[in-house]
Protein backbone atom coordinates (compact mmCIF):
# COMPACT_ATOMS: atom_id res chain seq x y z
CA UNK A 1 0.00 0.00 0.00
CA UNK A 2 0.85 3.51 -0.52
CA UNK A 3 -0.76 6.32 1.12
CA UNK A 4 -4.45 5.57 2.11
CA UNK A 5 -6.36 3.85 -0.20
CA UNK A 6 -3.44 3.50 -2.87
CA UNK A 7 -2.50 0.37 -3.85
CA UNK A 8 0.06 -0.11 -7.06
CA UNK A 9 -0.46 -2.38 -9.06
CA UNK A 10 2.19 -3.34 -11.86
CA UNK A 11 1.76 -4.62 -15.76
CA UNK A 12 3.71 -5.08 -18.81
CA UNK A 13 1.86 -2.89 -21.82
CA UNK A 14 3.02 -5.55 -24.05
CA UNK A 15 1.18 -8.11 -21.72
CA UNK A 16 -2.26 -8.46 -22.12
CA UNK A 17 -3.81 -9.93 -19.13
CA UNK A 18 -1.50 -7.99 -16.83
CA UNK A 19 -2.95 -4.74 -17.99
CA UNK A 20 -6.55 -6.93 -17.39
CA UNK A 21 -5.40 -7.22 -13.67
CA UNK A 22 -4.40 -3.82 -12.73
CA UNK A 23 -7.32 -2.00 -14.77
CA UNK A 24 -9.65 -4.60 -12.35
CA UNK A 25 -12.30 -2.62 -10.85
CA UNK A 26 -10.49 0.96 -11.36
CA UNK A 27 -13.14 3.97 -12.26
CA UNK A 28 -10.72 6.15 -14.41
CA UNK A 29 -7.54 5.54 -16.20
CA UNK A 30 -4.42 8.25 -16.99
CA UNK A 31 -2.71 6.73 -20.26
CA UNK A 32 1.05 8.22 -21.19
CA UNK A 33 3.78 5.93 -22.76
CA UNK A 34 7.16 6.99 -23.24
CA UNK A 35 8.95 5.82 -26.48
CA UNK A 36 10.65 2.97 -25.61
CA UNK A 37 13.99 1.85 -27.81
CA UNK A 38 11.95 0.14 -30.30
CA UNK A 39 10.47 3.14 -31.78
CA UNK A 40 7.00 4.95 -31.90
CA UNK A 41 5.62 1.40 -33.25
CA UNK A 42 6.00 0.15 -29.69
CA UNK A 43 4.34 3.72 -28.40
CA UNK A 44 0.91 3.23 -30.53
CA UNK A 45 0.87 -0.39 -29.64
CA UNK A 46 0.77 0.18 -25.88
CA UNK A 47 -1.50 3.22 -26.42
CA UNK A 48 -3.70 1.29 -28.21
CA UNK A 49 -3.45 -1.81 -26.01
CA UNK A 50 -3.96 -0.07 -22.85
CA UNK A 51 -7.09 1.95 -24.32
CA UNK A 52 -8.63 -1.10 -25.07
CA UNK A 53 -7.43 -2.86 -22.06
CA UNK A 54 -9.86 0.20 -20.34
CA UNK A 55 -13.07 -0.64 -23.12
CA UNK A 56 -13.11 -4.18 -22.07
CA UNK A 57 -12.68 -3.57 -18.28
CA UNK A 58 -15.73 -0.86 -18.31
CA UNK A 59 -13.34 2.12 -17.48
CA UNK A 60 -15.28 5.12 -16.87
CA UNK A 61 -12.66 7.68 -18.08
CA UNK A 62 -9.77 7.28 -20.04
CA UNK A 63 -7.38 10.75 -19.98
CA UNK A 64 -5.19 10.19 -22.23
CA UNK A 65 -1.87 12.38 -22.62
CA UNK A 66 -0.88 13.12 -26.31
CA UNK A 67 1.30 15.88 -27.32
CA UNK A 68 0.77 20.19 -28.58
CA UNK A 69 -0.74 20.09 -32.12
CA UNK A 70 -0.84 16.24 -32.52
CA UNK A 71 -3.37 16.85 -35.13
CA UNK A 72 -1.56 19.34 -37.38
CA UNK A 73 0.28 16.60 -39.60
CA UNK A 74 3.81 17.87 -37.66
CA UNK A 75 5.23 15.39 -40.02
CA UNK A 76 7.53 14.84 -36.44
CA UNK A 77 6.98 11.01 -35.91
CA UNK A 78 6.54 10.93 -31.99
CA UNK A 79 3.48 13.75 -32.56
CA UNK A 80 2.06 11.83 -35.28
CA UNK A 81 1.96 8.22 -33.70
CA UNK A 82 0.31 9.82 -30.22
CA UNK A 83 -2.45 11.01 -33.04
CA UNK A 84 -2.58 7.91 -33.55
CA UNK A 85 -3.40 6.96 -30.42
CA UNK A 86 -5.67 9.54 -30.18
CA UNK A 87 -7.56 8.59 -33.17
CA UNK A 88 -8.24 4.63 -32.05
CA UNK A 89 -9.37 6.18 -28.48
CA UNK A 90 -12.07 8.19 -30.07
CA UNK A 91 -13.32 5.41 -32.14
CA UNK A 92 -13.61 2.77 -29.40
CA UNK A 93 -16.91 4.57 -27.90
CA UNK A 94 -15.50 4.37 -23.85
CA UNK A 95 -15.53 8.09 -22.54
CA UNK A 96 -12.11 9.82 -22.81
CA UNK A 97 -10.61 13.59 -22.30
CA UNK A 98 -7.29 14.03 -24.38
CA UNK A 99 -5.16 16.44 -23.06
CA UNK A 100 -1.95 17.43 -25.45
CA UNK A 101 1.03 19.39 -23.28
CA UNK A 102 3.51 21.53 -24.91
CA UNK A 103 7.23 21.21 -24.19
CA UNK A 104 8.09 20.64 -20.46
CA UNK A 105 9.44 23.47 -18.45
CA UNK A 106 11.37 20.06 -16.75
CA UNK A 107 13.25 19.43 -19.70
CA UNK A 108 15.66 22.50 -18.84
CA UNK A 109 16.62 20.30 -15.43
CA UNK A 110 18.29 18.04 -18.04
CA UNK A 111 20.49 20.97 -19.93
CA UNK A 112 22.20 22.72 -16.27
CA UNK A 113 25.58 21.16 -17.17
CA UNK A 114 25.92 23.34 -20.59
CA UNK A 115 24.13 26.04 -18.70
CA UNK A 116 26.60 26.29 -16.07
CA UNK A 117 29.22 26.44 -18.70
CA UNK A 118 27.64 30.05 -19.45
CA UNK A 119 25.27 29.15 -22.44
CA UNK A 120 22.01 27.91 -23.31
CA UNK A 121 22.71 25.98 -26.70
CA UNK A 122 19.98 24.93 -29.33
CA UNK A 123 19.33 25.39 -32.65
CA UNK A 124 16.50 28.18 -32.88
CA UNK A 125 16.38 31.77 -33.02
CA UNK A 126 17.26 33.72 -30.19
CA UNK A 127 13.91 35.32 -30.98
CA UNK A 128 11.91 31.80 -32.02
CA UNK A 129 9.30 31.80 -28.90
CA UNK A 130 8.84 28.50 -27.32
CA UNK A 131 5.22 27.40 -25.39
CA UNK A 132 6.41 25.57 -22.17
CA UNK A 133 4.07 23.65 -19.27
CA UNK A 134 5.05 22.55 -16.00
CA UNK A 135 4.65 18.98 -15.78
CA UNK A 136 3.16 19.61 -12.26
CA UNK A 137 0.38 21.14 -14.41
CA UNK A 138 -0.22 18.00 -16.47
CA UNK A 139 -0.85 16.43 -13.62
CA UNK A 140 -3.46 19.42 -12.35
CA UNK A 141 -5.33 19.01 -15.64
CA UNK A 142 -5.27 15.34 -15.44
CA UNK A 143 -7.19 15.81 -12.35
CA UNK A 144 -9.64 18.04 -13.06
CA UNK A 145 -10.61 15.89 -15.43
CA UNK A 146 -11.36 13.50 -13.55
CA UNK A 147 -12.72 15.03 -10.94
CA UNK A 148 -15.49 17.27 -13.25
CA UNK A 149 -16.32 14.63 -15.89
CA UNK A 150 -18.87 16.50 -17.04
CA UNK A 151 -17.38 19.16 -17.91
CA UNK A 152 -14.08 17.35 -19.79
CA UNK A 153 -15.21 14.12 -20.92
CA UNK A 154 -15.03 14.39 -24.88
CA UNK A 155 -12.72 17.21 -24.89
CA UNK A 156 -9.17 17.67 -26.03
CA UNK A 157 -7.24 20.63 -25.03
CA UNK A 158 -3.64 21.53 -25.78
CA UNK A 159 -2.54 22.98 -22.56
CA UNK A 160 1.06 25.35 -22.26
CA UNK A 161 1.61 28.19 -19.35
CA UNK A 162 4.15 30.18 -20.78
CA UNK A 163 5.36 31.39 -24.04
CA UNK A 164 9.19 33.11 -24.12
CA UNK A 165 11.74 33.56 -26.69
CA UNK A 166 15.18 32.21 -26.26
CA UNK A 167 16.62 34.74 -25.21
CA UNK A 168 14.29 35.67 -22.65
CA UNK A 169 14.47 32.30 -21.61
CA UNK A 170 18.22 32.05 -21.20
CA UNK A 171 18.11 35.16 -19.22
CA UNK A 172 15.67 34.11 -16.88
CA UNK A 173 17.80 31.07 -16.34
CA UNK A 174 20.67 33.09 -15.60
CA UNK A 175 19.15 34.74 -13.50
CA UNK A 176 18.68 31.70 -11.02
CA UNK A 177 21.72 30.26 -12.11
CA UNK A 178 23.28 33.46 -10.74
CA UNK A 179 25.53 33.68 -14.31
CA UNK A 180 25.44 35.79 -17.30
CA UNK A 181 23.63 33.30 -19.64
CA UNK A 182 23.33 33.67 -23.24
CA UNK A 183 21.87 32.20 -25.50
CA UNK A 184 23.85 30.39 -28.63
CA UNK A 185 22.09 29.23 -31.73
CA UNK A 186 23.27 25.88 -32.90
CA UNK A 187 24.35 25.24 -36.05
CA UNK A 188 21.17 22.51 -37.77
CA UNK A 189 23.68 20.25 -38.84
CA UNK A 190 25.63 20.06 -35.83
CA UNK A 191 22.62 19.85 -33.33
CA UNK A 192 21.01 16.74 -35.82
CA UNK A 193 24.37 15.10 -35.26
CA UNK A 194 24.11 15.20 -31.69
CA UNK A 195 20.21 15.02 -30.79
CA UNK A 196 19.26 12.89 -33.70
CA UNK A 197 17.12 13.10 -36.73
CA UNK A 198 13.70 13.11 -34.99
CA UNK A 199 14.69 15.58 -32.42
CA UNK A 200 15.86 17.75 -35.09
CA UNK A 201 12.45 17.31 -37.00
CA UNK A 202 10.77 18.25 -34.20
CA UNK A 203 13.04 21.83 -33.24
CA UNK A 204 12.32 22.53 -37.22
CA UNK A 205 8.94 22.39 -36.02
CA UNK A 206 9.29 24.57 -33.04
CA UNK A 207 10.95 27.30 -35.62
CA UNK A 208 8.74 27.02 -38.66
CA UNK A 209 5.36 26.74 -36.88
CA UNK A 210 5.29 25.93 -33.12
CA UNK A 211 2.35 25.62 -30.42
CA UNK A 212 -0.79 27.54 -30.50
CA UNK A 213 -2.01 26.82 -27.41
CA UNK A 214 -4.42 29.80 -25.41
CA UNK A 215 -2.78 30.35 -22.15
CA UNK A 216 -4.98 32.79 -21.08
CA UNK A 217 -7.74 30.80 -21.66
CA UNK A 218 -6.11 27.82 -19.88
CA UNK A 219 -5.21 30.23 -16.75
CA UNK A 220 -9.24 31.37 -16.40
CA UNK A 221 -10.05 27.44 -15.96
CA UNK A 222 -6.35 26.67 -13.65
CA UNK A 223 -5.60 30.02 -11.92
CA UNK A 224 -2.02 28.73 -10.20
CA UNK A 225 -1.03 27.49 -14.25
CA UNK A 226 2.89 27.75 -13.27
CA UNK A 227 4.98 30.59 -15.09
CA UNK A 228 7.99 30.34 -16.39
CA UNK A 229 9.60 32.38 -13.38
CA UNK A 230 7.21 30.46 -10.50
CA UNK A 231 8.26 27.05 -11.85
CA UNK A 232 11.98 28.22 -12.11
CA UNK A 233 11.50 29.65 -8.28
CA UNK A 234 9.25 26.09 -7.16
CA UNK A 235 11.50 23.60 -9.16
CA UNK A 236 14.64 24.80 -10.86
CA UNK A 237 16.00 26.65 -7.90
CA UNK A 238 15.89 24.21 -5.23
CA UNK A 239 17.23 21.57 -7.82
CA UNK A 240 20.62 23.86 -8.13
CA UNK A 241 20.47 23.93 -4.45
CA UNK A 242 20.54 20.53 -4.03
CA UNK A 243 23.09 19.82 -6.09
CA UNK A 244 25.83 22.11 -4.91
CA UNK A 245 27.78 21.61 -1.51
Amino acid sequence: MVGHGTEVVGGDLDDRPSVARALDGVYGVYSVQSRPEEGVEAEIRQGIALADAARRENVSHLVYSSVGSADQHTGVPHFDSKFQIEEHIRKLGLPYTIIRPVFFMDNWLGMRTGMEQGTLTLPLKPDTRLQMIAVEDIGAFATMAFEFPGRWQGHTLDIAGDELSMNQIAQALGRVLGEDLKYVQAPWDKFEQQAGHEMALMFKWFENVGYHADIPALRQQHPSLMSFERWMQSKLRPALSASRP
